[in-house]
């Protein structure tokens, strides 16, 4: 016997519309054994996971805080995928956008001017996209599989920033934490209601990039042209349209995006340079991409989603008891139903057997 997938002659709408609340649903399902199999009440981990992180009002202030930077990066990537280009290392270019702003309120430490904080948000955005260049050159010119450059350029990213804060970035007067100075106020992004909350404007960035992703995408030749070349490459040729040059837009694209998540979320919710800047927001983002459907502005809600594992994994260890790892399974649940109910939308499972006689198949 052998499982063949054959692809639908029509696909349903409906089911289109519908498979993100299915995947969702079958996540929340499959969630609710996973928590009874660890002896907890399921009932009790799902309030806390979904409901108690939207009960208090600075609870909702950190979950716009994570949602910033997971929408920011899916924005980029549902571009970038949608132009059959698969950048799996965001989690790298939020590192070195991370670093690359950070560098003028560490080096610079007597300049102080209103033009501090933009000049870092263009430094993030750059030093991410530059950071992208790397496989986009690899693929666009050596044809080289940019899944496997982009994932291993994620850890030396990661070893770099390391080696940073504990070595020429370390503060000199932090009691030998491997931390940078605290960034000055003007190199801090401010807060938008500071009263009840302290999330800042990185979400903001998020909305708007996500918009602004989304008219690309719907008005713009720029968006035909990603929606053909993803499509059919050949196609696109026939139109005029260069892969090449695609893969190099939707690398830069994404990796700026990236970047600038990395840098806001520095500048805005940590204040300095440290080792682990990112609970994995490069790749949670993309679970957040798929889960939109690849549509820039479902990336919002679906940021939200996300954002909300990441709030309610850190009240269930309280509440329940359950360890931190079981939001990262949910979060992994979560990609594969989406991804297996994408699957059967397009293709239908088809078993076959084969008879052997006369030492034929």
């Amino acid at each position: 016997m052998r499982i063949e997938l054959e692809r639908r002659l029509q696909v349903s709408k409906l089911f289109g519309f519908l498979s993100p609340l299915l995947a969702l649903m079958l996540a929340l399902i499959a969630g609710t054994i996973m928590f009874a199999l660890l002896g907890k009440d399921p009932v009790e981990a799902l309030d806390a996971f979904f409901v108690e992180p939207l009960l208090e009002i600075w609870s909702l202030h950190e979950l716009a805080i994570k949602a910033g930077p997971l929408i920011l990066i899916a924005v980029g990537l549902c571009v970038c995928y949608r132009s059959n280009n698969w950048n799996i290392g965001a989690e790298g270019q939020f590192t070195i956008g991370a670093v690359a702003g950070s560098y003028i309120p560490i080096v610079f430490t007597d300049w102080h001017s209103p033009m501090v904080l933009p000049l870092m948000l263009i430094a993030g955005a750059i030093g991410g996209a530059l950071y992208a260049a790397i496989p986009a050159l690899l693929k666009a010119h050596f044809n080289t599989n940019e899944i496997l450059t982009s994932l291993m350029l994620v850890y030396i990213a990661q070893l770099y920033l390391d080696w940073l804060t504990r070595g020429p970035w370390r503060d000199p007067q932090g009691h030998n934490f491997p931390q940078s100075i605290d960034f000055p106020p003007e190199a801090t992004l401010p807060a938008i209601w500071e009263d009840s909350g302290r999330a800042h404007w990185g979400i903001v960035f998020a909305i708007v990039a996500a918009i602004l992703a989304w008219f690309m995408m719907k008005y713009t030749l720029k968006g035909f042209e990603i929606t053909v070349l993803g499509q059919s490459e050949r196609a696109g040729r026939f139109a005029g349209f260069s892969s090449r040059k695609m893969v190099w837009f939707g690398f830069l694209f994404s990796g700026a995006l990236a970047g600038l998540a990395g840098i806001s979320e520095v500048a805005g919710s940590i204040g300095h340079l440290q080792p682990a800047i990112s609970p994995g927001y490069g790749f949670t983002a993309i679970i957040v991409a798929f889960l939109a459907r690849l549509n820039p502005l479902g990336a919002i809600l679906s940021g939200f989603v996300l954002a909300l594992t990441y709030l309610g994994g850190e009240a269930a260890q309280l509440s329940p008891g359950i360890s931190a790892k079981a939001a990262s399974v949910f979060q992994g649940l979560l990609l594969f139903f989406v991804l297996s109910c994408d699957t059967l939308i397009y293709y239908k499972i088809r078993l076959t057997w084969s008879r052997v006689r006369g030492g034929a198949a």
